[in-house]
């Protein structure tokens, strides 16, 4: 069956067709920021929340090849990473 997901982990592991969500990487440094702003004396209520700046866009092509499908060239060039 083909899925979705909000990471691009679960196509690797999975075997899922399409992973499209926020940059972990980004998160992590987003979160580190927090932490720093916390530590160095900022109360967590005046921090402002922050939307992800960055969103990847995975395609599993094993997946598309597996249910017969044929994933669009332009689509695919959209891409930040495709598996094959």
């Amino acid at each position: 069956m083909a899925t979705m997901w909000g990471a691009r982990e679960y196509i690797r592991s999975e075997g899922g067709l399409i992973a499209y969500g926020p940059n972990e990487v980004d998160q992590f440094r987003q979160a580190a920021d927090y932490v720093d702003k916390i530590l160095r004396g900022a109360r967590a209520e005046d921090i402002p929340v922050a939307q992800p700046t960055r969103i990847d866009l995975s395609i599993n092509l094993k997946a598309a090849k597996a249910l017969g499908w044929t994933i669009p060239e332009a689509f695919l060039f959209r891409a930040d990473e495709i598996i094959e």
